[in-house]
C-alpha cells in the first residue's frame, strides 16, 4: 500500500517508471526508482530501439517535500541503436515528465524554476528559490531565462507606441502594446524612426497607431503602416496641457498670496515665570536631576525615620554609601541643586527681550527669528532658539497663526483637477486667486472647457476652442495651441476615438521593476524576453 502511496506520490504524471524506495536521511528525501520502458527513441534517427548497452544511474533534484531537498537516484539504460548509418551508436533514454538531455534537474522542477526566473530574475528568485528548498543561484535562474524559447510575437489591430528608459538619460528602447488585449507585443533596442517603421514594415495589419506626440514616431507609422490611423495619447496632451497651466501661473505668481493683514499687537507685555532666567541662587525646579534628586532625598529619609543605617539604605536603593551620606546631611532637596552651573545664563538671555517683541507683533516662525537675532550679534545655533520658541508657543499660544501662500504647483492642480475633487477650503482659496488675477481666471475656463471636450470625445471642436484660446492674451496656452497644430489629425482622434495608451504607461513601471531585479546582469535580450513572457 505504501508503495503504491509513494509511486502516486512522486510519479503519477511519469509512465515507465518504478519506485523502489523513499528514504529520508537528515534534511534529504532519497528516492530510488528505475525506468521501466521495454523499448526507447534515438534522439538523432528516431529509431526505437531495445537493444540494452549499460546501464547507469542519474541523480535528479526534485521540487521540496517538507522542507526536505528530495534527491531522485533513477536507473536508466542506454540503448545501441538498430540504425547502422546513424552517427550514435548508443544514446541514453529519456523519461518524458521527468528527464531532459543532460539535465540534473527532474522536469517539474525546471518548470518551476523557469517560472520563478520570469517573474523575479536574480536575486528575488534565488531567495524564493531558497525558501522553497531549491538549490538555485541568480546567474542560474538568469541563464534558465536565455533558454527559454523566443516568444512568439503577433500582429495586433491597435498597436501601443512608447518609449521607456534602458538607462535614464542615456539609452531609451521603445516598447510595443496590444490595446485591445492590453499585453506587450514586443520591445525595440531604440527609438529610432527606422527601427519603429521597419517593425511595422515586417508586421503589417496594424490599423490604429496609440502613440505620444513624438515626430519620431509619428514619421514611423507613416513609412511602416501608412494606411494607420494615428492616435495622439490623451495623457500625453493633457500633460502639455497642464504644462502650459503651470507656465502661466508662474508668470501671475505674484498674486497668489493674498494682501497681508496686520496681526493684532498683544497689549500686555510677555510675562511669565517659566521665561524669566533663574538666578544664581535659585536651585533647580524641573528637570530630571531634579526630580531624580528629590526622588532619592525623599527616599532616604523615609529609612531614616524606619531607623535604618546608611549602610542598609544604600544597599536597598542601590546608591553608593557618599550619595546615602550627602542625601541624609541635606535638610531639603533644594540644598542639593543650588551649585556650580545652576541657574547660569544663556548666550539667548539678552535677545529674549527682542524675541518678546516680535512674537507680540506675531512673528511665529523660528527660522526667521533666529536669522533676525544673528543679524543683531546672536552668536549661538538655530537649535537654542527653536527651543525658547517652542517655549513661547506653550506659554503665549497665537489664536490664527498666519495661512502659508499656496505655491506655484498647489495652483496648478487646482486649475487642472476636477472640481469635485477639491476640498472647500482649496476651492475658496482657488476662487479667491482666479478673482485677484483675471488670466488665471481665463485659463481656468479654457482648462475646463478642453476637459469637457476631452471626456466627451469632442475632438471635432477641437478647432474651436484653439481659435478662442488663440483670441485670448495667454502666450503659454498659445505655445500649447501651436504644438497641437504640428500633429493636428493625430490629436482630433485621439480625443474622438476611444483607444489610449493607458497601457503602455503601465508596462513602462514594469520594465523599471524587472530592471531593478536584475541588478544590472541584463542585456536587451533578457529583458525582452522576461517582459514578454511576464505578461
Amino acid at each position: 500500500m505504501g508503495d503504491v502511496f509513494l509511486q502516486d506520490l512522486w510519479f503519477h504524471r511519469v509512465e515507465g517508471v518504478v519506485l523502489e524506495s523513499a528514504v529520508v536521511d537528515g534534511e534529504l528525501v532519497i528516492v530510488r526508482a528505475r525506468a521501466s520502458a521495454e523499448r526507447a527513441a534515438c534522439p538523432a534517427c528516431s529509431t526505437t530501439s531495445g537493444r540494452v548497452h549499460s546501464r547507469y544511474v542519474r541523480r535528479l533534484a526534485d521540487i521540496a517535500v517538507g522542507g526536505r531537498h528530495v534527491v531522485i537516484e533513477l536507473q536508466v539504460r542506454r540503448f545501441r541503436c538498430r540504425d547502422r548509418a546513424c552517427r550514435q551508436a548508443t544514446f541514453a533514454e529519456q523519461v518524458d515528465g521527468l528527464t531532459f538531455r543532460h539535465g540534473r534537474r527532474s522536469a517539474g522542477l525546471q518548470t518551476v524554476l523557469q517560472k520563478v526566473a520570469v517573474m523575479l530574475a536574480g536575486r528575488a528568485g534565488a531567495r524564493l528559490a531558497d525558501t522553497l528548498a531549491v538549490r538555485a543561484s541568480r546567474s542560474t535562474l538568469l541563464r534558465l531565462i536565455r533558454r527559454l524559447p523566443e516568444p512568439e510575437v503577433h500582429t495586433p489591430r491597435v498597436l501601443g507606441v512608447d518609449e521607456f528608459a534602458l538607462r535614464k538619460g542615456h539609452n531609451y528602447g521603445t516598447i510595443l502594446v496590444d490595446i485591445d488585449t492590453r499585453r506587450p507585443v514586443d520591445l525595440l533596442p531604440d527609438r529610432a524612426t527606422a527601427t519603429v517603421a521597419a517593425w511595422l514594415t515586417d508586421h503589417p495589419g496594424v490599423e490604429v497607431i496609440c502613440r505620444d506626440r513624438s515626430t519620431a514616431y509619428a514619421e514611423a507609422g507613416r513609412l511602416g503602416a501608412p494606411d494607420a490611423i494615428h492616435v495622439a495619447d490623451r495623457w500625453h496632451i493633457w500633460k502639455n496641457l497642464v504644462e502650459a497651466v503651470e507656465k502661466t501661473v508662474i508668470q501671475h505668481r505674484a498674486l497668489l498670496r493674498g494682501p497681508e493683514e496686520t496681526p493684532p499687537v498683544r497689549a500686555e507685555p510677555l510675562e511669565n515665570p517659566a521665561l524669566m532666567p533663574r538666578s544664581l541662587d535659585e536651585p533647580r525646579q524641573s528637570g530630571r536631576l531634579s526630580d531624580r534628586v528629590r526622588e532619592q532625598h525623599s527616599a532616604v529619609h523615609a529609612l531614616l525615620d524606619e531607623g535604618l543605617g546608611l549602610r542598609p539604605i544604600a544597599r536597598r536603593l542601590g546608591l553608593a554609601r557618599n550619595t546615602v551620606r550627602r542625601l541624609a546631611n541635606a535638610a531639603t532637596a533644594d540644598e542639593l541643586l543650588v551649585g556650580r552651573w545652576t541657574g547660569r545664563t544663556s548666550i539667548l538671555d539678552p535677545y529674549r527681550p527682542y524675541l518678546h517683541q516680535r512674537w507680540a507683533e506675531g512673528c511665529t516662525v523660528a527660522r526667521r527669528l533666529f536669522e533676525e537675532v544673528r543679524e543683531r550679534g546672536y552668536p549661538g545655533g538655530e537649535s537654542v532658539v527653536k527651543k525658547y520658541v517652542q517655549r513661547l508657543r506653550e506659554a503665549f499660544p497665537h489664536d490664527d497663526p498666519p495661512r502659508k501662500a499656496p505655491s506655484v504647483r498647489d495652483v496648478t492642480s487646482w486649475i487642472t483637477r476636477r472640481p469635485d475633487r477639491l476640498t472647500d477650503d482649496q476651492a475658496q482659496q482657488l476662487k479667491q486667486i482666479l478673482a485677484r488675477c483675471p488670466a488665471l481666471g481665463r485659463t481656468a475656463e479654457h482648462v475646463r472647457l478642453f476637459a469637457e471636450l476631452m471626456n466627451d470625445r469632442r475632438g471635432r471642436d477641437l478647432s474651436q476652442w484653439t481659435e478662442r484660446v488663440q483670441a485670448d492674451d495667454l502666450p503659454a496656452l498659445h505655445g500649447f495651441v501651436t504644438g497641437l497644430g504640428q500633429d493636428f489629425d493625430a490629436v482630433v482622434a485621439g480625443l474622438s476615438l476611444p483607444y489610449s495608451s493607458g497601457a503602455v504607461e503601465g508596462h513602462n513601471n514594469k520594465i523599471k521593476m524587472l530592471k531593478r531585479q536584475m541588478f544590472g546582469r541584463a542585456n536587451f535580450d533578457l529583458l525582452r524576453k522576461r517582459v514578454l513572457l511576464a505578461a
